[in-house]
């Protein structure tokens, strides 16, 4: 993974967005260098948060220069200040919740892309939102 991340960065202007398995693993090996921005995407569930938990110091300590918190599959205000609490206690920035959304489901089934199937879905309309927040 290390040389797949080398040769997408230090590219101009391009965005590159690589989505990488919920581990510490690629951290360790610093396989970020030349990251300009690590997000981590928390769930309400407690595996999630405590992998979030152990990322965060490890991007710090590789100077990552931003760190940013996406929550995703929200289904509701419990949901939602479990992970917002959680973020706190971390001293994580959390920039958006996506909420679930049973249309991401029902694009998969049918194996086609959400924004195909359901282009003004609930998540289609907040990846559009952060898009434009990292942009």
């Amino acid at each position: 993974m290390r040389g797949v991340s080398s040769a997408l960065t230090g590219n101009g202007n391009q965005i590159s967005l690589l989505d990488m398995e919920a581990s510490i693993e690629h951290l360790g090996r610093a396989t970020p260098q030349g990251v300009d921005a690590l997000l981590v995407v928390v769930e309400p569930y407690y595996r999630a948060l405590e992998t979030a938990s152990r990322i965060a110091p490890l991007a710090r300590q590789l100077e990552i220069p931003r760190l940013v918190t996406i929550a995703n599959k929200v289904r509701d205000a419990e949901d939602s200040r479990v992970i917002r609490e959680f973020c706190k206690a971390h001293d994580l920035d959390l920039v958006i919740e996506i909420p679930f959304d049973e249309a991401v489901r029902d694009a998969d089934r049918q194996g086609r892309s959400l924004i195909d199937v359901a282009p003004n879905a609930p998540t289609v309309t907040a990846v559009r939102t952060l898009a434009g927040m990292l942009a």
